[in-house]
């Protein structure tokens, strides 16, 4: 069984390329269209990314002004802060 599950991945990312990185974003962005919560994307594409700061740059890259403010007005209330500050 893993050792440290609340990795997510981290240790991994940190080796990929920028351009792995914004291809694995770019991902999460269609698995967001698909279905996948908003809270899951964000905290996703931050560990993908490294930190917040490049995440929020990667999710406006990928994502349209309508799609974010969307996502922040569907955003459940408990998240809205941390939905904001990734997409706003």
């Amino acid at each position: 069984m893993l050792k440290n599950n609340n990795d997510l991945g981290a240790s991994l990312f940190k080796t990929w390329t920028e351009k792995q990185r914004s291809d694995e974003i770019e991902k999460l962005v269609q698995g967001y269209r698909n279905g996948v919560p908003v809270g899951i994307l964000c905290k996703m594409a931050e560990t993908v990314a490294g930190d917040k700061k490049k995440a929020k740059k990667y999710l406006t890259l990928f994502m349209t002004a309508a799609e974010r403010k969307a996502a922040v007005a569907a955003a459940p209330d408990a998240l809205l802060p941390v939905v904001k500050s990734f997409l706003v």
